[in-house]
């Protein structure tokens, strides 16, 4: 810890320091209620959609076996039928963190020969874009929470610093100074009352 001047001067700049670390420390406490929200509801979503995608995984299950007993089940150059074609996503400010937002998926379905392709291919490529667009808002939101919670944890530091470490020690300088020029104007008090008797001793 460095070593302080015990000056006027000193308490001056310990004094306004304290008083910033107090007018900046509800502001840190604010945003971090206000993230810690954030990353619960963010937290919650996130559940939502993994439970989303694990139903439709267990119900898409049962085409992978027929797609592949179906290799017709192609468009008629020989590639997938569905493939995304774009992920459209915008960017919004939760206290002070840009995050993306999901907002949709878009799909291509290839023409495929609807005489050789089975019926139910509509069904299971359907299915196969409600799974897929699940996994890219699960990514989304993902992003989402590793930003809030990384700024979550910086801020709890900086409420941590603030609240253990720089005002305790602000408070405890500011004490340690007053002590001692407290103690110095005694002193000079004390001084001066001794030289005055000295004067008066010495006219007599």
């Amino acid at each position: 810890m460095a070593k302080i001047k015990l000056t006027k001067n000193e308490l001056k700049k310990k004094k306004d320091a304290l008083k910033m670390y107090e007018r900046y420390l509800p502001t840190l406490q604010l945003k971090k209620q206000q993230l810690q929200v954030e990353v619960r509801s963010v937290q919650s979503r996130l559940e939502q959609l993994e439970a989303r995608k694990t139903s439709l995984e267990k119900a898409y299950d049962a085409w992978i076996a027929v797609f592949s007993e179906h290799e017709r089940a192609r468009s008629l150059d020989g590639r997938p039928l569905l493939r995304i074609s774009s992920l459209k996503t915008d960017t919004g400010n939760i206290a002070g963190v840009s995050i993306p937002i999901f907002q949709d998926v878009e799909f291509e379905r290839l023409v495929y020969d609807l005489y050789a392709t089975p019926p139910w291919v509509d069904s299971a490529l359907t299915l196969m874009e409600q799974l897929l667009r699940t996994q890219m808002e699960l990514e989304v939101v993902s992003k989402q929470r590793d930003l809030l919670a990384n700024e979550l944890r910086i801020t709890t530091q900086r409420v941590n610093l603030f609240e253990k470490v720089k005002i305790p020690e602000t408070i405890a300088d500011i004490r340690k100074i007053r002590i001692y020029l407290g103690d110095q104007q005694t002193a000079q008090v004390v001084r001066g009352k001794i030289a005055k008797r000295k004067v008066e001793g010495a006219e007599r």
